[in-house]
């Protein structure tokens, strides 16, 4: 989401680290710099203001003129207060009632029905029981949409009854819920292409009958400006509790996560980071700052991690890599951990822009590439797999059709296991092997045997 902010930054940084000393004048063009590339950002604009005199009087309260590293000052500066403008990390959802109930409210589009399906599957996840209440009368297909979330997420749906309205839906939402089993009620509603006074009317009216736990703002992150308008519209006519931002892994400029909590002073408590209903995370600040600075967010990488990746696999690996023993099934079997951890290019996302992984950010994945190559791969023989040097071409030729490929994309796999054998030979192999057993304690194996064993040899270059 913030590669056109982060290409900013990174060069507004680069041109100081140049200077081998900030005079007012150089930190005057830095600031301007930066206020520019939060505006393109789209970070409203009341907030950008006061943000870069923060800066300033942040910069020359540390004396940054006289400093003997004033770059790096200033970089920590604007780290600093890029954390506080999106303040605290999000919390899990204070459920005290029984049963307990969430009203999720936002307009149309931002991802609301999606959202109660990933929060319902969070709860799950805590030992919770909760049931889904479709509360939006006014889409088309709205009540069917989150039957079948229901359905995925494997909880009971609560839908109106013929000429039920939704305040009388919401009404008995307790008391089925208590039937059913059910200790938390998740409320979907209605909403409007803009906000209007009868969505205001309605859920000023729902909020009134069931005095919900929490209240939950859910805005598209890709609409920038306008989610933030909308957000303090909303905060203005209702007690939020809470913001949940939908679609991070978007592509869109990311003002409204820079500009949401400091314009309503509702805090982020969640962020919806992909199309899976396990793909809602806690919001954290530090972790989405570093990412836009260019700094990566290894710990996340290494969360997902610990999540996905076999760690006697991944020992297994390790010791296979020392003694020059990786076999293609070998790789088959990272490829297949490293694609549960989830998109190649959130994964991609996550590395600090630095050195050798300066640039892989933002670079365009196919995943249809690695789901050819574990064809390639099933297509063999386990003798062919691990010992690949027995492949001659009529054996390659049957490879290639068994798997749908090309002759030349089997020989473009075994030159890119060749090469990252051949690496792992090296003073990188032993940097990987060590990084796979130290990388964040038990499950950083996972990490250095994914990226590492992926990454190291270009895998994802290869062209199917």
């Amino acid at each position: 989401m913030f590669d056109g902010l982060q290409s900013k930054l990174q060069g507004v940084f680069r041109d100081l680290r140049g200077e081998g000393k900030i005079t007012q004048k150089t930190l005057d063009g830095a600031l301007r710099q930066i206020r520019l590339a939060l505006l393109e950002a789209d970070v409203h604009y009341r907030v950008v203001k006061p943000f870069i005199t923060r800066i300033r009087e942040e910069a020359e309260g540390q004396g940054v003129y006289s400093s003997l590293t004033p770059a790096q000052q200033v970089v920590k500066i604007v780290r600093d207060e890029l954390e506080a403008l999106m303040g605290d990390p999000g919390e899990e959802l204070e459920l005290q009632s029984h049963p307990a109930v969430v009203l999720l409210c936002g307009l149309q589009g931002s991802g609301k029905t999606t959202t109660a399906g990933k929060l319902a599957k969070r709860l799950m996840g805590k030992g919770r029981h909760p049931m889904l209440v479709a509360g939006d009368l006014q889409r088309a297909a709205a009540i069917e949409q989150l039957v079948q979330v229901g359905g995925q997420v494997g909880v009971p749906v609560l839908t109106p009854a013929d000429g039920e309205g939704v305040l009388g839906l919401a009404g008995r939402a307790s008391k089925e819920a208590r039937k059913q089993g059910c200790d938390v009620v998740i409320l979907d509603t209605a909403g409007r292409l803009h906000v209007d006074a009868a969505l205001m009317e309605e859920l000023e009216a729902l909020h009134g009958r069931l005095s919900p736990d929490e209240t939950l703002f859910v805005a598209d992150a890709m609409t920038g400006q306008d989610a933030v308008k909308s957000a303090e519209q909303f905060a203005d006519a209702l007690p939020l509790t809470g913001v949940v931002l939908t679609k991070l892994d978007g592509d869109s400029r990311g003002g409204a996560a820079l500009s949401i909590r400091a314009v309503t002073q509702v805090p982020i408590r969640f962020a919806g980071v992909g199309e899976k209903l396990d793909n809602l995370e806690l919001f954290q600040p530090k972790r989405l700052v570093s990412r836009m600075l260019g700094m990566g967010d290894v710990l996340s990488l290494i969360e997902k991690a610990e999540q996905e990746i076999d760690q006697d696999e991944a020992e297994r690996l390790v010791q296979r890599m020392a003694r020059n023993e990786l076999t293609l099934e070998d790789l088959r079997d990272q490829l297949r951990q490293l694609r549960r951890m989830g998109p190649l290019s959130q994964l991609l996302e996550m590395l600090p822009q630095v050195g050798p992984m300066k640039g892989l950010a933002g670079m365009n994945v196919d995943e249809k590439q690695l789901t050819r190559v574990e064809a390639v791969i099933n297509s063999m023989t386990p003798k062919e797999r691990s010992r690949p040097q027995l492949l001659n071409a009529s054996r390659k030729r049957r490879i290639a059709r068994g798997s749908g490929t090309r002759v030349q994309d089997v020989n473009q796999l075994l030159k890119q296991y060749r090469m990252m054998k051949k690496m792992f030979k090296g003073k990188k192999g032993k940097m990987l092997r060590k990084m796979m057993r130290g990388a964040g304690g038990p499950g950083g194996g996972g990490l250095g045997g994914g990226m590492g064993g992926s990454l190291g040899g270009g895998f994802p270059d290869l062209r199917m």
